[in-house]
C-alpha cells in the first residue's frame, strides 16, 4: 500500500506546477511524520498493529514449447511446464506494548509541532517565489 501511496505521489510530483513541486518538497518530512502518527494513533485505537510479511510459493507456468511433427506432416507445439517460485505479501496483526506506542505517539507529535512553523514559512516561500497565474 505504502508503495503504490509512494508511486502516486511521484506521479503527482513529476506533473505539478513549480509551486506545488516547491511545496511538495518543503513538506516531505512533514507529511512522512505525520503519516506516522497516523499509523501509530491507529494502532493504539485498535490495541494491535499491521505487519505485513512474504510467502513465498510455487506455481506451474508455461516456460517453452516442444514441436513435434507426426507422421502425417502435422506440426504441434506442445507446451512445456515449470515449476517458478513467486511471492505473495500478506498482512498479519501483530501484539503492541501500548507504553511503547503511547511514547512514540507523544514523540511523533512533538516532532510535527517542531517542524509546522518551518514548513508553513516555506510554504509561503514557495507561493512566493513561484506565484499561480
Amino acid at each position: 500500500m505504502r508503495k503504490l501511496s509512494l508511486l502516486a505521489l511521484l506521479l503527482i510530483a513529476a506533473c505539478g506546477t513549480p509551486q506545488e513541486r516547491c511545496i511538495n518538497r518543503e513538506t516531505r518530512e512533514l507529511r512522512s511524520v505525520q503519516n506516522l502518527l497516523a499509523e501509530v494513533e491507529g494502532n493504539l485505537a485498535r490495541g494491535y498493529a499491521y505487519e505485513d510479511y512474504e510467502v513465498p510459493m510455487t506455481r506451474w507456468e508455461v516456460c517453452g514449447a516442444t514441436t513435434i511433427t507426426r507422421p502425417d506432416g502435422t506440426v504441434i507445439e506442445k507446451p512445456q511446464m515449470c515449476l517458478e517460485d513467486y511471492t505473495v505479501t500478506r498482512t498479519r496483526k501483530v501484539a503492541i506494548d501500548p507504553a511503547a506506542e503511547t511514547r512514540k505517539r507523544d514523540g511523533l507529535r512533538k516532532r510535527v509541532k517542531e517542524l509546522t512553523p518551518a514548513a508553513n514559512a516555506a510554504v509561503a516561500a514557495c507561493r512566493e517565489a513561484y506565484p499561480e497565474t
